[in-house]
């Protein structure tokens, strides 16, 4: 995996294609879902393998841009008062759609643009410090870019569950409590503030989540003890979500639907905890606004789609279904740039301080 410690783009040369995962490829990539960081010693005995092989296996997968890991900042640090999530729907003018898309897709803050169905033709999730500094990006950043017609901003008051929590279902129980009990164990270690060492490794994670401990400290300038204490603290406060991830095409829900819905602000919480039992769902969120309720899921098929929103009445009978779109292309996911097809084809380190960029702007100053 391309490692990179800057704010610009990483792109894969031309690699060879992966047309499907066999039995082997999805036990690893469930092995990497439950602990994305575990030696590949630890993934190897887990799956009845010896470490070349596993190791292997992961590269030819990684190549061909079929599955990655990244790390992301946890829902934890909103919840302390660190950064927040918008989701911004965005309107493009005729004919300029790719060309903002991919804009957008370059920067830092934006960890993911889809390009969807229906009311909107861009969606994005953004990170940003403070409201001032996401204030600021929509009005002057995002608000004056040449070929956006409007956008409309929507803050995550509450992340239920997101896409690091995702998995396959290739391994049996005893294999999952086995992988389970490799990873950094969560401890009442408190959220604190982050550094700017803390914000440059997670730039670098993002890009690569099983990066070694001497490859965060070339990139991040520092040695690898120091890199060694801080990520051990970092996670064990929950502060960071590694994920690994596989092309859409690869698994067995190759369509990502999105639903809008509204919930009483009493069942809120009910009604998205039910949400979040589905299999298929990736993301559900609280947010801000008239539909107080977004849910990102991944469906076998168009037809699908609707049999999961049936499905999903069934589940939370509390939740009305007000809007609705499918993801036509995910050009970025946590960082990670896709083709059409969705394989990763590069990456932008993730720094939600570049939404503030524009407040640090000379001619303002």
């Amino acid at each position: 995996m391309t490692q990179h410690s800057g704010h610009g783009p990483v792109r894969n040369s031309a690699h060879g294609a992966v047309r499907a995962l066999d039995d082997v490829d999805q036990a690893l990539v469930h092995a990497l879902q439950i602990a994305p960081r575990a030696g590949w010693n630890e993934i190897g005995a887990v799956l009845g393998l010896d470490a070349v092989t596993v190791a292997r296996r992961w590269h030819r997968l990684t190549e061909a841009g079929a599955a990655w890991i990244s790390c992301s900042p946890s829902p934890a640090l909103a919840a302390n008062g660190q950064g927040l999530l918008a989701v911004v729907e965005v309107d493009c003018a005729s004919g300029s759609l790719l060309t903002v898309a991919r804009a957008l897709a370059e920067l830092p803050h934006v960890t993911a643009v889809e390009h969807v169905s229906g009311d909107r033709d861009l969606l994005l999730t953004v990170m940003a410090t403070d409201l001032a500094a996401l204030t600021h990006w929509v009005t002057r950043g995002i608000g004056t870019m040449q070929g956006i017609v409007a956008t409309r901003t929507h803050l995550a008051s509450t992340v239920y569950t997101e896409g690091s929590r995702w998995r396959l279902r290739a391994l049996d129980r005893t294999q999952i409590t086995r992988l389970a009990d490799t990873g950094t164990p969560r401890t009442d270690t408190p959220v604190f503030p982050l550094t700017d060492l803390d914000h440059a490794l997670v730039g670098a994670l993002s890009m690569n989540g099983r990066a070694t401990y001497r490859a965060l400290a070339d990139a991040c300038g520092t040695s690898p003890d120091t890199v060694r204490r801080r990520l051990g603290r970092l996670f064990a406060a929950g502060m960071l979500q590694p994920r690994c991830e596989v092309a859409r095409p690869l698994s067995e829900w190759p369509v990502t639907v999105i639903l809008w819905g509204r919930a009483a602000a009493a069942e809120l919480e009910s009604v998205s905890r039910a949400v979040t039992g589905a299999r298929e769902v990736r993301l559900c969120a609280g947010l801000t606004g008239r539909n107080n309720v977004l849910v990102v899921a991944w469906v076998k098929s168009l037809a699908d789609a609707q049999r999961f929103e049936v499905r999903l009445a069934q589940r939370a009978p509390g939740l009305d279904i007000t809007d609705r779109a499918v993801a036509l292309w995910p050009l970025k996911l946590s960082g990670h740039l896709l083709d059409e097809r969705g394989y990763r084809i590069g990456g932008v380190p993730l720094d939600a301080r570049t939404a503030d960029a524009t407040r640090r702007d000379p001619e303002e100053s």
